[in-house]
């Protein structure tokens, strides 16, 4: 369902300091505000929420500037509000938080949950005017390289609670905000174990796959790295480490970067770097995958050569539920969600010389060494990363924060 932000428009009377007390049999409401909802780890959570609290009888908006993943949340029963919330004009975020000031009185909205800087600067000032409870998602290790940058970050900070996607970020929370650490509660995302399973994944879907990727008739052990095409990513770090490799042991491998170009030309630096390297031959650009499940199923080794902290870091946890060893950069998130030598390797960023060693390690695992490998990872993911897990947590701090539980149990 659609619901135009001009609604807010037509609202009559003035707004008041204080709510006015909602009617009793309302359904728990939480609007959830997000730049746009298109394939990143922010909007999947958004959407993945969406479905818990439809599921547990709740009602959930949206309000986004738009997306591809808007006829996803639709479907999940999610009403969108579509609004200018991906602007960081500060005379327009302004305006956003008159027009949510007016949504939660009309709408009888309890939570507002938000997940990116700019618009959370709307929905704080909106809560603040309304009492609508406040709720931040913290996302990033975001950069403070400008002066002011700290000053815009720190509204995430100021939810109540502010959840924090891993440890690494909660201890970032403390260090830069002085947050009370009772404030912060720390939810991991999670892998969908009903997606993420070998089992569950057909041989037609890997063919179709290997087929597109010119896969069928190459025997060849996959490393992928899924992750756009960006600097940060690490996608130089392991084309250099395949031309160390390949010294190593020849040309007995592939390396599959999967993923989208950022939208900023660094495909070309990276088709640049390929070509002068002469490693054409074992590094490919697969593309964006619209099915990582299957894309997990076809790779030997997945990698993460994030060269700066992820804040969690999905792509490690979903291969891992695919039972994929993988190997990650030694901090941020994955300090937490790889447990080196048992479900995967870390090594310290930008070291490509330790990353061509484990990636040789990965490469000369026997059948056994790997089975059991891909086991402790998935029994890893099992008991700490899944996004029902992350689901359940989500709703229980809503329902402590509105002081009231959802409908039916999730």
């Amino acid at each position: 369902m659609f619901v135009s932000s001009s609604i807010a428009g037509e609202t009559s009377g003035e707004l008041s300091g204080n709510r006015s007390a909602p009617e009793e049999q309302h359904p728990l409401t939480v609007l959830q505000i997000v730049p746009r909802l298109d394939m990143g780890g922010v909007e999947r959570g958004t959407l993945e929420i969406t479905e818990a609290i439809t599921r547990a009888g709740g009602r959930a908006l949206v309000a986004t500037a738009g997306g591809r993943l808007l006829p996803r949340v639709i479907k999940a029963g999610g009403e969108v509000i579509a609004m200018n919330v991906d602007t960081r004009n500060p005379l327009n975020l302004w305006q956003n938080a008159r027009l949510l000031a007016r949504l939660i009185e009309d709408l009888q909205i309890d939570i507002v949950h938000a997940r990116s800087r700019a618009p959370a600067w709307s929905a704080y000032w909106a809560t603040q005017r309304t009492g609508a409870h406040f709720i931040t998602t913290y996302h990033g290790a975001y950069r403070e390289d400008l002066v002011f940058k700290r000053r815009y970050n720190e509204v995430m900070a100021r939810g109540r609670p502010v959840i924090a996607v891993s440890d690494f970020i909660r201890r970032l929370i403390i260090e830069r905000h002085q947050v009370a650490p009772e404030r912060i509660v720390t939810i991991p995302r999670g892998a969908d174990i009903k997606v993420f399973a070998e089992e569950t994944v057909g041989n037609e879907r890997t063919v179709k796959l290997a087929q597109q990727w010119g896969l069928l008739d190459d025997p060849r052990p996959v490393i992928m790295l899924p992750a756009r095409l960006s600097r940060w990513k690490g996608a130089e770090d392991l084309i250099d480490a395949a031309d160390r490799l390949r010294a190593m042991r020849g040309d007995d491998f592939l390396i599959l970067l999967v993923g989208e170009d950022g939208g900023n030309g660094f495909e070309a630096v990276l088709r640049k770097r390929i070509g002068k390297l002469g490693v054409g031959g074992i590094v490919h650009l697969a593309g964006g995958c619209a099915d990582m499940a299957a894309a997990y199923k076809l790779a030997s080794v997945v990698v993460s050569a994030s060269t700066e902290p992820e804040a969690f870091g999905r792509a490690v946890v979903e291969a891992q539920a695919m039972g994929r060893p993988v190997i990650a950069t030694g901090h941020g998130g994955a300090q937490e969600t790889v447990a080196h030598g048992s479900t995967g390797w870390l090594y310290p960023p930008g070291d490509i010389a330790r990353l061509t060693i484990e990636l040789n390690k990965a490469l000369n695992l026997d059948p056994s060494g790997r089975a059991h490998m891909g086991l402790a990872a998935r029994a890893r993911v099992h008991s700490r990363y899944t996004v029902a897990a992350m689901q359940r947590a989500t709703l229980e701090v809503y329902e402590g924060v509105a002081g009231r539980t959802f409908a039916k149990l999730v």
